[in-house]
């Protein structure tokens, strides 16, 4: 599977997001406080990776119909 730097970073991106997720989530379930820093980078992630694959969704959609 080649996949292109921008795709790669996307992939990387993502298991960040969901590691941070899981971290987040891990801390919560021990009775822990999770740090604010923790969710907002979590947050900021899921954001972006949200409006990266809607619009490629959007110019793949724009290509086909002109």
């Amino acid at each position: 599977m080649n996949l292109s730097s921008v795709e790669m970073l996307r992939v990387w991106a993502g298991l960040t997001g969901l590691c941070l997720v899981a971290f987040y989530f891990g801390v919560m379930s021990v009775g822990g406080v999770p740090s604010q820093t923790v969710s907002m980078l979590a947050t900021a992630i899921g954001g972006f990776e949200i409006f990266f694959f809607g619009q490629e969704q959007w110019l793949k959609r724009r290509g086909k119909h002109g």
